[in-house]
Protein backbone atom coordinates (compact mmCIF):
# COMPACT_ATOMS: atom_id res chain seq x y z
CA UNK A 1 0.00 0.00 0.00
CA UNK A 2 1.36 3.83 -0.67
CA UNK A 3 2.62 5.46 2.17
CA UNK A 4 0.53 8.66 3.79
CA UNK A 5 3.17 11.42 3.75
CA UNK A 6 3.06 15.19 5.23
CA UNK A 7 5.18 17.65 4.11
CA UNK A 8 5.86 21.58 3.80
CA UNK A 9 5.66 22.59 0.03
CA UNK A 10 6.07 25.98 -2.23
CA UNK A 11 3.54 25.84 -4.93
CA UNK A 12 5.53 28.87 -7.12
CA UNK A 13 8.79 30.73 -6.95
CA UNK A 14 7.66 34.11 -4.66
CA UNK A 15 5.28 31.47 -2.48
CA UNK A 16 5.46 30.92 1.26
CA UNK A 17 6.05 27.22 2.66
CA UNK A 18 2.42 25.35 3.89
CA UNK A 19 1.35 21.73 4.70
CA UNK A 20 0.91 19.22 1.71
CA UNK A 21 -0.37 15.89 1.88
CA UNK A 22 0.59 13.07 -0.53
CA UNK A 23 1.66 9.85 -0.92
CA UNK A 24 4.69 7.57 -0.91
CA UNK A 25 5.14 4.71 -3.15
CA UNK A 26 4.11 1.49 -2.05
CA UNK A 27 7.58 0.19 -1.09
CA UNK A 28 9.35 -2.30 -3.50
CA UNK A 29 11.29 -5.35 -2.50
CA UNK A 30 14.69 -3.28 -2.32
CA UNK A 31 13.05 -0.44 -1.32
CA UNK A 32 13.74 1.19 2.74
CA UNK A 33 10.90 2.94 4.13
CA UNK A 34 11.86 5.81 6.44
CA UNK A 35 10.61 8.19 9.47
CA UNK A 36 12.42 11.35 9.03
CA UNK A 37 14.05 12.70 12.69
CA UNK A 38 15.84 15.72 11.17
CA UNK A 39 16.38 17.41 7.99
CA UNK A 40 19.03 19.93 7.43
CA UNK A 41 18.18 23.28 5.14
CA UNK A 42 20.72 23.76 2.28
CA UNK A 43 21.33 26.66 0.02
CA UNK A 44 20.35 24.57 -2.62
CA UNK A 45 17.18 24.37 -1.42
CA UNK A 46 16.46 27.56 -1.56
CA UNK A 47 17.72 27.98 -5.07
CA UNK A 48 15.26 25.11 -6.29
CA UNK A 49 12.19 26.11 -4.17
CA UNK A 50 12.66 30.25 -5.72
CA UNK A 51 13.34 28.82 -8.94
CA UNK A 52 16.26 30.75 -9.40
CA UNK A 53 18.25 27.53 -11.01
CA UNK A 54 15.24 26.93 -13.45
CA UNK A 55 13.31 23.72 -14.13
CA UNK A 56 11.68 23.77 -10.13
CA UNK A 57 8.22 21.47 -10.20
CA UNK A 58 5.73 22.68 -8.37
CA UNK A 59 4.88 21.72 -5.95
CA UNK A 60 8.31 21.18 -4.65
CA UNK A 61 8.82 19.40 -0.69
CA UNK A 62 12.95 20.29 -0.78
CA UNK A 63 15.57 18.89 1.69
CA UNK A 64 17.91 16.09 0.81
CA UNK A 65 19.97 16.15 4.08
CA UNK A 66 17.98 13.68 5.59
CA UNK A 67 18.07 11.43 8.93
CA UNK A 68 15.81 9.08 10.25
CA UNK A 69 15.04 5.64 11.28
CA UNK A 70 13.91 2.53 9.26
CA UNK A 71 10.26 1.24 10.10
CA UNK A 72 10.34 -1.26 6.70
CA UNK A 73 12.29 -3.12 4.26
CA UNK A 74 11.65 -4.68 0.99
CA UNK A 75 11.83 -8.08 0.97
CA UNK A 76 15.12 -8.08 -1.01
CA UNK A 77 16.69 -5.77 1.40
CA UNK A 78 20.10 -6.71 3.17
CA UNK A 79 21.53 -4.51 4.49
CA UNK A 80 18.70 -2.77 6.76
CA UNK A 81 16.66 -3.39 9.14
CA UNK A 82 13.39 -1.72 11.06
CA UNK A 83 14.84 0.39 13.61
CA UNK A 84 18.31 1.49 12.36
CA UNK A 85 19.44 5.06 12.20
CA UNK A 86 19.92 6.15 8.35
CA UNK A 87 20.92 8.72 6.30
CA UNK A 88 19.75 9.82 3.05
CA UNK A 89 21.38 12.70 0.69
CA UNK A 90 21.10 14.22 -2.17
CA UNK A 91 20.68 11.05 -4.40
CA UNK A 92 17.84 8.50 -4.10
CA UNK A 93 18.55 6.50 -7.57
CA UNK A 94 20.39 6.51 -10.18
CA UNK A 95 20.71 3.96 -13.38
CA UNK A 96 23.97 2.19 -11.73
CA UNK A 97 24.95 0.83 -14.98
CA UNK A 98 27.04 3.82 -16.82
CA UNK A 99 31.01 3.73 -16.41
CA UNK A 100 30.39 6.16 -13.51
CA UNK A 101 28.20 4.21 -11.27
CA UNK A 102 29.89 1.22 -11.44
CA UNK A 103 33.06 3.27 -10.46
CA UNK A 104 30.83 4.39 -7.19
CA UNK A 105 30.23 7.99 -8.59
CA UNK A 106 27.04 7.90 -8.77
CA UNK A 107 26.57 11.79 -8.61
CA UNK A 108 28.20 11.54 -12.32
CA UNK A 109 25.44 9.17 -13.37
CA UNK A 110 25.37 9.30 -17.68
CA UNK A 111 21.99 9.50 -18.13
CA UNK A 112 21.63 11.57 -14.86
CA UNK A 113 20.94 10.73 -10.85
CA UNK A 114 17.35 11.19 -9.63
CA UNK A 115 17.82 13.93 -7.07
CA UNK A 116 15.84 13.63 -3.74
CA UNK A 117 13.78 16.08 -4.78
CA UNK A 118 12.93 18.17 -8.12
CA UNK A 119 13.48 14.27 -9.66
CA UNK A 120 12.97 12.89 -12.22
CA UNK A 121 12.10 9.72 -11.06
CA UNK A 122 13.97 6.64 -12.78
CA UNK A 123 11.59 5.43 -15.42
CA UNK A 124 8.48 7.25 -15.27
CA UNK A 125 10.20 10.88 -14.98
CA UNK A 126 7.96 12.30 -12.34
CA UNK A 127 8.48 14.63 -9.45
CA UNK A 128 10.71 13.28 -6.47
CA UNK A 129 9.45 14.98 -3.06
CA UNK A 130 12.23 15.73 -0.55
CA UNK A 131 13.06 15.56 3.23
CA UNK A 132 10.52 18.47 4.55
CA UNK A 133 8.19 15.13 4.88
CA UNK A 134 7.83 12.89 7.75
CA UNK A 135 8.51 9.87 5.80
CA UNK A 136 10.71 8.81 2.91
CA UNK A 137 11.21 5.62 0.79
CA UNK A 138 14.55 5.18 -0.99
CA UNK A 139 16.17 1.96 -2.60
CA UNK A 140 18.49 0.11 -0.44
CA UNK A 141 21.80 1.07 -2.41
CA UNK A 142 21.03 4.90 -1.60
CA UNK A 143 20.69 4.56 2.30
CA UNK A 144 23.18 5.17 4.60
CA UNK A 145 23.90 3.66 7.99
CA UNK A 146 24.21 6.68 10.90
CA UNK A 147 26.50 5.09 13.20
CA UNK A 148 26.63 8.58 15.60
CA UNK A 149 25.21 8.25 18.76
CA UNK A 150 20.72 9.60 18.71
CA UNK A 151 22.03 13.19 20.35
CA UNK A 152 24.16 13.66 17.48
CA UNK A 153 21.31 13.43 14.67
CA UNK A 154 20.37 17.37 14.62
CA UNK A 155 24.36 17.52 13.40
CA UNK A 156 24.31 14.36 11.36
CA UNK A 157 21.97 15.67 9.30
CA UNK A 158 23.59 18.42 7.29
CA UNK A 159 26.55 15.77 6.75
CA UNK A 160 24.62 14.41 3.68
CA UNK A 161 25.49 17.51 1.43
CA UNK A 162 27.64 19.83 3.28
CA UNK A 163 30.26 17.06 4.45
CA UNK A 164 30.06 15.32 1.64
CA UNK A 165 30.53 18.48 -0.97
CA UNK A 166 33.84 18.61 0.92
CA UNK A 167 35.29 15.15 1.90
CA UNK A 168 34.98 13.91 -1.51
CA UNK A 169 37.36 16.36 -3.33
CA UNK A 170 39.33 16.74 0.12
CA UNK A 171 39.59 12.96 -0.39
CA UNK A 172 40.03 12.72 -4.50
CA UNK A 173 43.06 15.26 -4.38
CA UNK A 174 44.49 13.23 -1.67
CA UNK A 175 44.20 16.13 1.55
CA UNK A 176 45.93 14.67 4.56
CA UNK A 177 49.28 15.05 6.59
CA UNK A 178 51.70 17.02 4.65
CA UNK A 179 49.40 19.27 2.81
CA UNK A 180 48.52 22.88 3.10
CA UNK A 181 44.79 23.13 2.37
CA UNK A 182 42.88 26.84 2.54
CA UNK A 183 39.18 26.63 2.81
CA UNK A 184 37.62 29.74 1.55
CA UNK A 185 33.95 30.55 2.75
CA UNK A 186 33.25 30.37 6.14
CA UNK A 187 29.22 29.24 5.94
CA UNK A 188 27.56 25.68 5.72
CA UNK A 189 29.91 23.83 3.25
CA UNK A 190 32.75 25.82 4.40
CA UNK A 191 33.08 25.14 8.25
CA UNK A 192 32.88 21.56 7.43
CA UNK A 193 35.83 21.83 5.23
CA UNK A 194 37.66 23.11 7.90
CA UNK A 195 37.02 20.76 10.48
CA UNK A 196 37.43 17.55 7.93
CA UNK A 197 40.42 18.84 6.50
CA UNK A 198 41.80 19.37 10.11
CA UNK A 199 40.40 15.89 11.01
CA UNK A 200 42.52 14.22 7.99
CA UNK A 201 45.75 15.97 9.53
CA UNK A 202 46.07 19.08 7.00
CA UNK A 203 47.40 22.48 7.07
CA UNK A 204 44.20 24.51 7.64
CA UNK A 205 44.04 27.90 6.22
CA UNK A 206 40.53 29.15 6.50
CA UNK A 207 39.51 32.21 4.18
CA UNK A 208 37.00 35.09 4.92
CA UNK A 209 35.92 38.23 3.90
CA UNK A 210 34.86 39.30 7.43
CA UNK A 211 37.21 39.89 10.10
CA UNK A 212 34.61 39.14 12.92
CA UNK A 213 34.97 35.46 11.42
CA UNK A 214 38.49 35.07 12.74
CA UNK A 215 37.84 33.96 15.87
CA UNK A 216 34.87 31.43 15.11
CA UNK A 217 37.09 29.92 11.88
CA UNK A 218 40.25 29.42 14.82
CA UNK A 219 37.48 27.39 17.07
CA UNK A 220 36.40 25.25 14.07
CA UNK A 221 39.74 23.60 13.37
CA UNK A 222 41.67 26.21 10.91
CA UNK A 223 45.35 27.00 12.36
CA UNK A 224 45.20 30.41 10.47
CA UNK A 225 42.80 32.64 9.27
CA UNK A 226 43.46 35.28 6.34
CA UNK A 227 40.95 38.20 5.43
CA UNK A 228 41.10 37.80 1.91
CA UNK A 229 40.15 41.63 1.18
CA UNK A 230 43.58 42.40 2.78
CA UNK A 231 45.78 42.19 0.05
CA UNK A 232 49.18 42.15 2.82
CA UNK A 233 48.07 39.33 4.15
CA UNK A 234 46.98 37.43 0.87
CA UNK A 235 50.50 38.29 -0.48
CA UNK A 236 52.38 37.06 2.68
CA UNK A 237 50.89 33.10 1.07
CA UNK A 238 51.15 33.49 -2.94
CA UNK A 239 52.29 30.06 -4.33
CA UNK A 240 51.92 28.36 -0.63
CA UNK A 241 49.04 25.90 -0.74
CA UNK A 242 48.45 22.56 -2.26
CA UNK A 243 44.81 22.76 -2.37
CA UNK A 244 42.02 25.18 -1.99
CA UNK A 245 38.50 24.38 -1.35
CA UNK A 246 36.64 27.49 -2.78
CA UNK A 247 33.00 26.96 -1.15
CA UNK A 248 31.59 30.35 -1.94
CA UNK A 249 28.04 30.05 -3.73
CA UNK A 250 28.75 34.32 -4.86
CA UNK A 251 30.44 35.71 -7.87
CA UNK A 252 33.97 36.83 -7.32
CA UNK A 253 37.66 36.62 -8.87
CA UNK A 254 39.06 33.92 -8.64
CA UNK A 255 42.74 35.28 -9.71
CA UNK A 256 44.11 36.19 -5.93
CA UNK A 257 43.02 32.72 -4.91
CA UNK A 258 44.95 30.83 -8.20
CA UNK A 259 48.14 32.56 -6.96
CA UNK A 260 48.19 31.43 -3.79
CA UNK A 261 48.36 27.66 -5.47
CA UNK A 262 51.61 26.29 -5.71
CA UNK A 263 53.09 24.68 -8.25
CA UNK A 264 50.85 21.92 -9.65
CA UNK A 265 48.08 23.00 -6.88
CA UNK A 266 44.29 22.79 -7.16
CA UNK A 267 41.46 25.41 -6.45
CA UNK A 268 38.00 23.75 -6.60
CA UNK A 269 35.08 24.84 -6.80
CA UNK A 270 31.57 23.36 -4.84
CA UNK A 271 29.84 26.54 -4.81
CA UNK A 272 27.46 26.84 -7.78
CA UNK A 273 26.73 31.17 -7.87
CA UNK A 274 23.53 32.05 -9.86
CA UNK A 275 25.78 34.21 -12.19
CA UNK A 276 29.18 33.45 -13.70
CA UNK A 277 31.98 33.90 -11.96
CA UNK A 278 34.46 36.61 -13.91
CA UNK A 279 36.74 34.86 -16.20
CA UNK A 280 40.10 34.04 -14.54
CA UNK A 281 43.14 34.66 -16.07
CA UNK A 282 45.43 32.18 -17.88
CA UNK A 283 48.45 33.19 -17.16
CA UNK A 284 47.73 32.43 -13.23
CA UNK A 285 47.32 28.88 -14.62
CA UNK A 286 49.69 28.42 -16.95
CA UNK A 287 53.20 29.60 -15.57
CA UNK A 288 52.48 27.20 -12.44
CA UNK A 289 51.09 24.32 -13.90
CA UNK A 290 47.65 25.48 -11.69
CA UNK A 291 44.18 23.40 -11.82
CA UNK A 292 40.96 24.97 -11.54
CA UNK A 293 38.21 22.16 -10.65
CA UNK A 294 34.98 21.73 -9.58
CA UNK A 295 33.50 18.61 -7.53
CA UNK A 296 29.77 17.36 -7.26
CA UNK A 297 28.72 15.86 -3.82
CA UNK A 298 29.87 12.54 -3.67
CA UNK A 299 29.15 8.91 -4.44
CA UNK A 300 27.18 6.67 -2.12
CA UNK A 301 30.40 5.03 -0.83
CA UNK A 302 32.31 7.91 -0.19
CA UNK A 303 29.31 9.41 1.55
CA UNK A 304 29.24 6.18 3.35
CA UNK A 305 32.99 6.50 4.32
CA UNK A 306 32.40 10.07 5.27
CA UNK A 307 29.96 9.52 7.76
CA UNK A 308 31.73 6.82 9.50
CA UNK A 309 34.73 9.02 9.61
CA UNK A 310 33.12 11.67 11.13
CA UNK A 311 31.11 9.45 13.67
CA UNK A 312 34.52 7.89 14.43
CA UNK A 313 35.91 11.31 14.63
CA UNK A 314 32.70 13.04 17.08
CA UNK A 315 32.43 15.02 14.26
CA UNK A 316 28.97 16.71 13.18
CA UNK A 317 28.29 20.32 11.43
CA UNK A 318 27.53 23.24 13.51
CA UNK A 319 23.57 23.50 13.77
CA UNK A 320 20.71 25.68 14.57
CA UNK A 321 17.52 23.40 15.32
CA UNK A 322 14.14 24.41 14.31
CA UNK A 323 10.92 23.36 13.61
CA UNK A 324 8.80 23.27 10.25
CA UNK A 325 7.14 26.04 10.67
CA UNK A 326 9.77 28.32 10.88
CA UNK A 327 11.32 27.54 7.34
CA UNK A 328 10.17 30.59 5.36
CA UNK A 329 12.16 32.73 8.43
CA UNK A 330 15.00 30.16 8.02
CA UNK A 331 15.24 31.02 4.62
CA UNK A 332 15.41 34.79 4.96
CA UNK A 333 18.39 34.28 7.51
CA UNK A 334 20.12 32.14 5.26
CA UNK A 335 20.03 34.82 2.80
CA UNK A 336 21.54 37.15 5.51
CA UNK A 337 24.49 34.94 6.45
CA UNK A 338 22.48 34.59 10.24
CA UNK A 339 23.22 31.20 11.05
CA UNK A 340 26.15 29.41 12.63
CA UNK A 341 26.08 27.39 10.24
CA UNK A 342 23.02 25.08 9.25
CA UNK A 343 19.52 25.16 10.23
CA UNK A 344 17.97 21.77 11.30
CA UNK A 345 14.51 20.84 11.42
CA UNK A 346 13.03 18.97 14.06
CA UNK A 347 10.69 17.02 12.27
CA UNK A 348 8.70 15.58 15.07
CA UNK A 349 6.85 19.91 14.27
CA UNK A 350 5.30 18.35 11.39
CA UNK A 351 2.57 16.68 14.28
CA UNK A 352 1.95 20.16 15.58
Amino acid sequence: MPIAARAYAVDRPDDRFHPFSFERRDPRPNDVAIAIRWCGVCHSDLHTARGEWGGTKYPCVPGHEIVGEVTAVGSAVTKFKEGDLVGVGCMVDSCLSCSACQAGLEQYCEPGFTGTYNGPEQGTGGNTYGGYSDRIVVREEFVLHVRHQPEDLAGVAPLLCAGITTWSPLRHWQVGPGKKVGVVGIGGLGHMGVKLARALGAQVVAFTTSPSKREDALALGAHEVVVSRDKEEMAARRESFDVILNTVAAPHDLDPFLLLLKRDGTMVLVGVPAEPHPSPSVGALIFRRRSLAGSLIGGIAETQEMLDFCAEHGIVADVETIRIQQIDEAYERMLRSDVKYRFSIDMRSMAE
